[in-house]
């Protein structure tokens, strides 16, 4: 399980990165079914938050499976320190990525985090 310091979890959190108030630091990148959204934050630690919404699956236990299969990619990049540091990060899923394997949602990550320049 990803640990409580590395979650956003505040919709205050979610929108700053959204905003255009962000600033130039705000950036988005895309590779294949996940779109990752990028700002600086005033910590030493990653903050990361995922979404899924319905266009991916009506049904909340594929929604869900989703975001435990993101969640345990990010928690193991984490614990092998391959990330940079102080950046809330948004990863969010696109229609398709429910019919890919876990490896496949793991290469896709691997690609868009070296595409942000987090690795």
């Amino acid at each position: 399980m990803l640990s409580a310091k590395n979650r956003l979890r505040k919709k205050k959190d979610f929108k700053a990165i959204f905003s255009a108030q962000g600033g130039k630091n705000n950036k988005s990148f895309k590779e294949g079914f996940l779109i990752l959204k990028i700002a600086e934050n005033n910590t030493k630690e990653n903050r990361f938050g995922f979404i899924v919404s319905q266009k991916v699956s009506k049904k909340a236990v594929i929604r869900n499976k989703i975001k435990r299969k993101l969640r345990e990619i990010i928690r193991l990049k984490i614990k092998n320190s391959q990330l940079l540091s102080g950046k809330d990060i948004i990863l969010i899923s696109l229609p398709g990525i429910e019919k890919i394997s876990f490896f496949e949602i793991e290469k896709l990550a691997e690609k868009i985090f070296k595409k942000a320049g987090l690795i």
